[in-house]
C-alpha cells in the first residue's frame, strides 16, 4: 500500500521508520517532514492544518492511507477532510480529537464514562481559579484547557506561580495532585475494539532527577519491570474500553490512537490526561519493541475491521530514547546549528541504536537543528541496563553546540 504521513517530528520519524520496514508498504511519503524521515519516505510541503491541502496531496499521490501524527491537524479536522474524500485515515475526527482539545470534555467524558481521574475543577474567572486553588492547596495542578503542545501544565509548590499561569490560559482545568508514578498506554481503536500497546514512561523535567520545567518529554523507556502485570489489562477494563464505548454512545466514535497518561496512586491507576495521538517520546520506544507490521493495524483501526487482527506480537528486548534538546529548550530554542557525528552512530551504533530527527532541516546538505527537541537518540537491548548502555554512547557521539539532554533516562528502572 501507499502511505503518507502528516507531520514532521520524531514521533513521525518513528513511524515512518517502522512503515518503511513493513513489506506491505511500496511507497512511503511524509508531509512536511524533516531531514531525517527524508532517508526514508519521499517529503512533500503542506500546510498540515489545511485539510484541503492535505487531501489535494494524498489524492495526487493515490495514497492508500493517511496517518495524521501531531494533535493540531485532528483538533483542526484534517482526518474528517481526508476520510471525506475517501481516503482511509488513521487519526480521530475533529469532534473525537477534543478528548486531547479540550481537559474539560475530557473531564466530561470521563465522568460520564466512570473513569477513575483527579478530582478537578473547571475555572473562567480569578474568583474561580482562587477558590480551585485554596480548596485543593499544594502541590497545585493548572492545565491549560487547550493545545499547549505538552506545555500548558504547572505543577507547583507556589501558590502565586500557579495562580499566575492560571489566569494568563483564560479557562483551566485546576485539579488534585496525584501521587505515584506515571505511565503512558497507547491504544489502537477502530471505534469500538480496542488493542492497547505496551507501557512506556516518559521523562517530562526538562533536568536530572525531574528537576527544572516541564517539556513535552526528555526520554521514555519500554517495558515497565516495576509496573503490576495486569496494568494494562486493568486499564483497559476500566480507562480505554469504557472511554471508547462513551465516545461511541455519544454519536462521536474515536477511530485512530487513544493515549492515556495515568498516575498510579496509592488508591489505584487514575488518568491525568487523554492524547487522540502517539505520543512523543513514548512512540519511539513503543514502536522499537512492536513485531507486528504497523501499516496493516493502522489500516485495520482506518477501516474499522480492528476485530479481525491477532493479537499484537512484542519483542521481548527492551527500548530507550534519549531526546536531545536545543540551547535553552523549553524557553525559545536557538536553531540553525549545525548537527554532527549523524553518520557516526549509523556506522558504529546501528542496528541497536539509531537516531529519530525531531526539529531538524536540511541546510545545503548539512543537518541543522530546526527546533526544541531536536533529536530522539533510541536503543534497544536485552534489558534496559543494555538499551540505556547503547543509547548513550550513541549520544556521546553527537556534537550540536549548547545541546542539552538527561543523563538519567530509565536509570532507576534498570537498577542502576
Amino acid at each position: 500500500m501507499k502511505v503518507l504521513v502528516i507531520g514532521g517530528g520524531a514521533r513521525e520519524h518513528a513511524l515512518c521508520r517502522s512503515l518503511s520496514l513493513d513489506p506491505d508498504v511500496t511507497a512511503l511519503h511524509c508531509a512536511p517532514g524533516n531531514a531525517g524521515i527524508a532517508e526514508v519516505a519521499e517529503l512533500h510541503p503542506v500546510d498540515a492544518l489545511d485539510g484541503d491541502a492535505v487531501v489535494a496531496l494524498a489524492t495526487g499521490l493515490e495514497a492508500d492511507l493517511v496517518v495524521v501524527g501531531p494533535e493540531a491537524p485532528l483538533v483542526a479536522g484534517v482526518a474528517d477532510a481526508v476520510r471525506a474524500a475517501g481516503i482511509a485515515c488513521f487519526g480521530p475526527s475533529r469532534e473525537a480529537a477534543r478528548i486531547e482539545g479540550s481537559k474539560a470534555f475530557a473531564k466530561e467524558i470521563m465522568a460520564a464514562a466512570n473513569v477513575p481521574t483527579a478530582r478537578s475543577y473547571i475555572c473562567t474567572s480569578p474568583e474561580e481559579v482562587d477558590e480551585a486553588l485554596d480548596a485543593f492547596g499544594p502541590p497545585y495542578v493548572v492545565k491549560d484547557d487547550g493545545l499547549a503542545a505538552g506545555k500548558g501544565v504547572v505543577v507547583t509548590e507556589d501558590v502565586a506561580a500557579a495562580r499566575e499561569h492560571a489566569l494568563a490560559c483564560g479557562r483551566v482545568v485546576i485539579e488534585e495532585y496525584l501521587d505515584g508514578p506515571e505511565v503512558s498506554l497507547f491504544a489502537v481503536t477502530d471505534g469500538e475494539t480496542v488493542l492497547p500497546l505496551q507501557p512506556a514512561q516518559d521523562f517530562k523535567r526538562a533536568l536530572d532527577d525531574d528537576q527544572g520545567p516541564n517539556t513535552g518529554g526528555m526520554g521514555a523507556y519500554s517495558p515497565l519491570p516495576w509496573a503490576d502485570p495486569k496494568l494494562v489489562e486493568d486499564v483497559m477494563e476500566n480507562v480505554l474500553q469504557p472511554t471508547v464505548d462513551e465516545m461511541h454512545r455519544r454519536g462521536t466514535p474515536f477511530s485512530g490512537l487513544l493515549y492515556a497518561g495515568l498516575a498510579i496512586t496509592s488508591r489505584g491507576v487514575r488518568v491525568i490526561e487523554f492524547n487522540a495521538r502517539f505520543g512523543d517520546p513514548e512512540t519511539q520506544v513503543v514502536l522499537a519493541r512492536l513485531k507486528t507490521p504497523l501499516a496493516g493495524l493502522l489500516l485495520s483501526a482506518a477501516r474499522g475491521t480492528l476485530e479481525n487482527e491477532p493479537p499484537l506480537k512484542w519483542r521481548d528486548d527492551a527500548a530507550v530514547t534519549v531526546v536531545v534538546a536545543s540551547h535553552n529548550y523549553p524557553g525559545t530554542p536557538r536553531t540553525g546549528d549545525p548537527i554532527e557525528g549523524l553518520a557516526e552512530v549509523a556506522g558504529q551504533d546501528a542496528p541497536h541504536a539509531y537516531v529519530l530527527h525531531a526539529g531538524t532541516r536540511n541546510d545545503g546538505g548539512t543537518v541543522v537543528s530546526a527546533g526544541g527537541r531536536v533529536l530522539s537518540v533510541t536503543a534497544t537491548g536485552e534489558d534496559l541496563a543494555q538499551a540505556r548502555e547503547r543509547a548513550y554512547e550513541a549520544v556521546g557521539r553527537i556534537r550540536l553546540d549548547g545541546s542539552q539532554h538527561r543523563t538519567d533516562i530509565a536509570r532507576k528502572a534498570a537498577g542502576e
